[in-house]
């Protein structure tokens, strides 16, 4: 919206984590029923026959095209989507508890599998909004410890209240290193830090879509040891089942703060001015 990335279609409807009501179905559609409940996330089409799409990694597919940027999202009261890249909401769920599930969920998802976390180990997670809040209760659940460096005491007081063994705004600061971390603020100055803050042999994935320019870093101090860097791109159709599938075991709860879809402007300068506890929804 703010330019951050290069437009792909214009006039476009943004929005891409949207969860109805199946009202039509295109010719020879069957995946799914009239009246059924589907939720969209951001990746919607794939070429399926690229070295990237045969190996599992369809998110790095040159022919991708998203919801929202490509194509018409959620910001409306109909949208298209194509069945192979529309997701069964459990019913575990209400409209608004899965909606952050289908982009700040999947990519927190996809964080944490690229960050590999052992079991029972200890992650570090660099800021605290839609994402954090969710990858937060996989990671107590699978049995880890969590610690948060956020700024904002809003956002340091719902990682406490969410389980954090741990909060503070420097990394400097945090009382043991972790096994795994994943930076979602998109701060390059962030990365020497939680390498510093991260045991022989750890994973430190970045999260972000961006990310501001990483500083010079001596390797011996920040990289020696094993210490890998495994940066993160959009998700996979496998990525999202799997969250949905897990999601609703837990069962996940995600944070939400909810505004009618007439206010979809003003909810876009709550999100700018961090005004938002959790995840936007607009119902």
């Amino acid at each position: 919206i703010e330019g951050d990335l290069p437009q792909q279609k214009v006039p476009i409807i943004p929005g891409h984590q949207v969860v109805g009501m199946v009202d039509a179905l295109g010719t020879g559609s069957r995946r799914f029923a009239i009246g059924q409940r589907v939720g969209v996330a951001w990746l919607r089409h794939t070429d399926g026959i690229c070295p990237f799409c045969r190996s599992g990694r369809e998110n790095l597919c040159e022919a991708a095209q998203f919801t929202g940027y490509h194509a018409d999202g959620g910001y409306a009261e109909y949208a298209l989507v194509p069945e192979d890249f529309a997701y069964p909401i459990p019913d575990a769920f209400s409209d608004v508890q899965a909606a952050p599930l289908l982009c700040a969920g999947i990519i927190g998802y996809r964080a944490l599998t690229r960050s590999q976390l052992p079991t029972g180990g200890r992650l570090a997670l660099y800021g605290f909004g839609s994402s954090a809040h969710v990858v937060i209760q996989i990671a107590r659940h699978r049995g880890s410890e969590v610690y948060v460096v956020t700024r904002g005491e809003k956002h340091r007081q719902l990682a406490r209240e969410m389980g954090a063994v741990w909060v503070g705004e420097q990394a400097e600061r945090m009382p043991v290193k972790a096994h795994s971390a994943i930076i979602f603020a998109p701060a390059g100055e962030l990365v020497p830090a939680a390498l510093e803050k991260l045991e022989k042999g750890g994973v430190l994935a970045l999260a972000g879509i961006h990310m501001s320019p990483i500083p010079q870093m001596d390797y011996e101090r920040y990289v020696f040891y094993e210490r890998d860097i495994h940066s993160v791109t959009c998700n996979t159709r496998k990525d999202g089942r799997e969250l949905l599938a897990e999601a609703a075991e837990i069962p996940i709860r995600p944070h939400t703060t909810i505004y009618p879809l007439a206010d979809a402007n003003r909810a876009l300068l709550d999100l700018k001015r961090d005004q938002i506890q959790g995840t936007g929804v607009l119902v």
